[in-house]
């Protein structure tokens, strides 16, 4: 919206009946607009959209992008122009409706989960759930993104940035399917699938302390990966944060830039915000040597206690590789902990099957597992990639398992040299 093919008085009326609408269903979200009059009402300071919306020409102008505004309402008999106030209302909605879906306006509908939501009544090829998941997408573009963003903050846009790295879902490299997850891990990733979905219903019973989860797990067991490949499952922007970064880099304006943060993430919504090195508070809050710090960290959070799933359309998703450095502070505001372990020799084989699955090789899987125990899977990820690198040298893609082999023990002779490395340093 708009679209070219469409008539100014499609759009016009489009326009209104979403505004109507939207003012008249309360369950309905802001993340239930389409992008151009969400982006029009949005709130900068409450990051969503008031109601009831007061729609006029301005607003139609923007929106729509068409001329002649008065000269096209004052041809529908169900609308009415405010020559004082130059607000837009209808005069008969009924008939309003009945116009519009009379249009050819199936396709406009099911892209708009608003007249996706009302139409829904009486035409059974309209669906309310389809809709949002069309809109979803709109929303999640990283043009839609940035210009929202620019609109919202103006000149200070540019700064924030710098705080956060922001993707799309087309932008995440990784999908779910290319995981190898954990029956719970998989679990607990349904759940947080049907709370989205059902934001409005966990409000209306009084459930809102949902959608905060704690990611723990050594190093390179897919914590930060996993937390990507939501933002691709649920068709949901990423926006990421690396808390010492945030922390540390400008301590001046640490608690301003960490409320900036959870802002933008609320305006942004739906979305998940992903704050990696979660560790770094336990370090902070331990440490006597900077006040400001401390101060940044309680900011932080209080900001965790006041974002929720349910209310403000935010999946908080931390990650830690030191949960044993986490006081019951940091870990109460979690309702939910999920656990990356080192893959035993069984989730090592799915996963050494998974990451081969493209490549032209004749290997014993099962021989490999058993040789590279207490690898990560991001250690599985580096030894195929030496081995097809090593096979590539000799003008070969095709891989054997003498290839991984040795490309197994390259992998254990490189960590030996650092470990002994760290014992040099100590």
């Amino acid at each position: 919206m708009p679209q070219p093919e469409r008539s100014a008085a499609f759009e016009i009326v489009e326009a209104l009946l979403t505004v109507e609408i939207y003012n008249r269903i309360q369950k309905l979200t802001e993340a239930d607009l389409p992008p151009d009059i969400r982006d029009r009402f949005l709130d900068g300071e409450l990051g969503g959209v008031r109601r009831p919306i007061l729609i006029g020409v301005e607003d139609i102008r923007t929106i729509c992008q068409v001329d002649n505004i008065e000269s096209i309402v004052a041809d529908l008999p169900f609308l009415r122009l405010d020559e004082g106030t130059s607000l837009i209302t209808f005069t008969e909605f009924d008939p309003g409706a009945t116009w519009f879906a009379g249009q050819d306006a199936l396709e406009a509908i099911q892209s708009n989960p608003v007249l996706a939501h009302y139409f829904s009544k009486f035409d059974p090829d309209v669906s309310y759930p389809e809709a949002r998941v069309v809109n979803q997408s709109i929303l999640a573009r990283q043009k839609g993104l940035h210009a929202r963003i620019e609109k919202l903050y103006g000149e200070e846009a540019e700064s924030l940035l710098k705080l956060v790295s922001i993707k799309t879902p087309e932008e995440v490299r990784n999908s779910l399917e290319d995981l190898v997850l954990t029956s719970d891990q998989s679990e607990e990733i349904a759940k947080a699938g049907k709370a989205l979905e059902h934001r409005q219903y966990l409000k209306s019973i009084g459930l809102h302390e949902i959608g905060k989860i704690l990611f723990v797990g050594p190093p390179g067991t897919g914590k930060t990966t996993s937390a990507r490949a939501l933002s691709r499952w649920f068709m949901l922007p990423l926006v990421e944060v690396r808390l010492s970064m945030i922390i540390s880099a400008f301590l001046g304006e640490t608690a301003k830039n960490i409320d900036s943060v959870f802002m933008l993430a609320k305006k942004l919504n739906p979305c998940i915000l992903f704050i990696d090195e979660f560790d770094f508070v336990a370090k902070s809050r331990a440490s006597d040597d900077h006040g400001a710090i401390k101060r940044a960290v309680n900011t932080l959070l209080k900001a965790i206690d006041d974002i929720s799933l349910v209310e403000d359309g935010v999946l908080l998703i931390a990650a830690t590789n030191y949960p044993q450095l986490l006081d019951h502070a940091a870990w109460r505001r979690f309702d939910k902990v999920m656990s990356f372990s080192v893959p035993d020799d069984d989730m090592r084989c799915r996963i050494l099957t998974k990451v081969l699955e493209k490549i032209d090789a004749e290997l014993d899987v099962a021989e490999l597992a058993k040789k590279t125990e207490g690898f990560t899977g991001s250690d599985l990820r580096l030894v195929v990639r030496e081995a097809v690198l090593n096979a590539l040298l000799q003008d070969r893609k095709r891989l054997t398992q003498a290839d991984l082999l040795r490309a197994v023990a390259q992998f254990d002779k490189r960590n030996a040299e650092h470990r002994q490395g760290n014992n040099v340093q100590a």
